[in-house]
């Protein structure tokens, strides 16, 4: 046994309930700050000693990157900034990015090049192409999740690129908006795409995406170990029942929707306004590794907007079900 310093000697003769936090090492730090806001992690951690400043500095805290919740509330330049800082942080490790809102293809593709540890992907609301999609697909081939709900600049092009480069794809979430594909006459290419590159999915979300009956059927025949399909608002579809029986293990919901919110409560689900001033982060922007401390002024209030919806995936493993009416696109 290697020799006791002085001082923890007389902690140990006076029984003291101190606890040396600072000497925790960094990726011990990382597991416990994953519990903080990211506010807190940005802005309070580091002044707190050296060893806190580093673990926040390094990859320990950001092996997985949620700012879903933040993005929604923020402009694009600053989800971009965002991004590129803690993807940088993590040096190639992050294995869950969960962000809302991608504006251009650029941002998608510095993902992508720096995913090769990635396995869970959520991109609502993003902007991205087809095109950035079929091109940089190969890199993300470690994805088991992939949520694309909501973009509506790709299509079939792009998940069938996913379905052949990322082929340990259990779960996938592409729903829509009712508005966002009332343009559409069909969408039952998508549907076909993941019935012929995907058949190692578990759990299927396609809700409200404009599917027909046989489009399904092609879902199921070729994806056989589905546990869950979720074809809500899909009211083109119509199983026979005796055939679903054929699949004991799936769970079925929808094509009809039962449980939702008054359209009136879409209200409630605001998007950034350049005129909110909410979180305004122009000191990320060339910051590197130099700042001190991170003001809370940067931050603006804190702000509660209720999500009417309530379906969310921490991994492909769990699942929580709710009322999910869409969002207002």
């Amino acid at each position: 046994m290697g020799e006791i310093d002085s001082l923890t000697v007389k902690r140990m003769e006076e029984g003291c309930d101190f606890r040396p936090w600072d000497e925790l090492i960094p990726d011990t730090l990382g597991l416990i700050f994953r519990n903080l806001s990211l506010l807190e992690i940005l802005t309070v951690v580091p002044g707190v000693c050296k060893s806190w400043r580093k673990a926040v500095m390094g990859p320990y805290c950001w092996q997985e990157i949620d700012i879903e919740e933040w993005s929604q509330h923020c402009s694009p330049e600053n989800i971009d900034q965002m991004l590129q800082l803690l993807i940088t942080r993590s040096c190639g490790s992050f294995r869950k990015l969960c962000v809302s809102g991608i504006s251009n293809d650029l941002s998608f593709a510095y993902i992508a090049n720096h995913a090769k540890c990635l396995q869970t992907l959520r991109l609502p609301r993003s902007q991205i192409s087809h095109s950035i999609v079929e091109q940089v697909a190969a890199m993300l081939s470690t994805l088991t999740f992939l949520d694309l709900s909501y973009c509506i600049k790709i299509g079939a092009e792009a998940l069938e690129a996913i379905g052949k480069n990322c082929k340990f794809l259990t779960g996938l979430r592409r729903i829509m908006h009712p508005l966002e594909v009332i343009d559409k006459l069909s969408q039952d290419d998508e549907a076909l795409a993941i019935a012929s590159t995907m058949p190692k999915l578990k759990h299927l979300e396609i809700a409200y995406l404009l599917v027909s009956t046989s489009s399904v059927i092609e879902i199921l025949t070729n994806c056989r170990q589905l546990e869950l399909l979720d074809v809500r608002g899909c009211f083109n579809v119509n199983l026979d029942e005796n055939f679903v029986k054929k699949f004991p293990r799936l769970k079925l919901v929808g094509p009809n929707v039962v449980d939702y919110y008054d359209m009136n409560g879409w209200d409630s689900c605001s998007d950034y306004s350049g005129s909110s001033g909410y979180l305004a982060w122009d000191f990320v922007a060339g910051m590197g590794d130099d700042y001190d401390e991170i003001s809370d002024g940067y931050w603006g209030d804190e702000q509660q907007i209720e999500d009417v919806e309530m379906w969310f995936y921490d991994d492909v493993e769990a699942m929580d079900a709710g009322y999910d009416w869409p969002q207002s696109p």
